[in-house]
């Protein structure tokens, strides 16, 4: 039964989720935000959707480019290099940004009958991104149950993984990770430096999947 609405970034964790979830799935969501990758993902989205044959949207929210403060925003010069849990990472925060999508994944889910959201956030997202934890993920489900006459859920099964634990699912499912995008400079290949590539190339050489790594 197709019950729920996937939040798609294009990266290999929401690629992999909406692979394993596909049954459920009745419509992927991907925001353009102005983040420096943003485009990279984008064309990742929608190529993944494509072979999966699951409707896909792209909504606009440039206010957040324009307003919000985060080197995700300020082009790839402003990226730090390091490991993800490594304290400059923390510039790449986009604040409350998974509060904002995820609210309107849900507008989205009841406005189409849907009961569920789908988001990927994992257990390696928690040392710096508040909105990807389990008690945030928990705490707006409540807010989306309570706030929609469907009594719309949000669901994050990857809250307690690894990304290594990803990629072995991917594995196991024959995802092409070379159609994922996930580098933070947002460049033609992944640099291989940001925190997200060596986090990303980690989770492949774990999974056995070095085929996948690019840089």
């Amino acid at each position: 039964m197709k019950d729920s609405v996937i939040v798609l970034s294009g990266g290999m964790d929401s690629v992999t989720l909406m692979h394993q979830r596909k049954e459920r799935i009745a419509l992927a969501v991907s925001f353009d935000y102005g983040s420096n990758h943003n485009a990279r993902e984008l064309e990742c989205a929608a190529r993944q959707c494509e072979l999966l044959d699951i409707p896909h949207i792209i909504i606009p929210l440039k206010f957040i480019g324009q307003y919000f403060e985060s080197s995700l925003l300020s082009g790839a010069d402003a990226i730090p290099e390091g490991n993800y849990d490594d304290e400059n990472m923390k510039s790449t925060v986009v604040p409350f940004r998974n509060g904002i999508m995820l609210s309107v994944a849900v507008g989205l889910a009841e406005s189409r009958g849907l009961h569920h959201v789908l988001i990927a956030s994992h257990g390696g997202d928690h040392a710096i991104y508040p909105d990807c934890r389990t008690p945030f993920v928990e705490a707006m489900s409540i807010a989306a149950a309570r706030g929609t006459y469907e009594g719309i859920d949000i669901e994050a099964p990857y809250s307690e993984m690894t990304k290594s634990d990803i990629a072995r699912i991917g594995a196991s499912l024959d995802v092409d990770y070379s159609m994922t995008y996930s580098c933070y400079k947002g460049g033609e290949r992944h640099c291989g430096c940001c925190g997200t590539c060596r986090e990303r190339a980690e989770a492949l050489r774990d999974a056995g999947l070095e085929r996948f790594i690019d840089f």
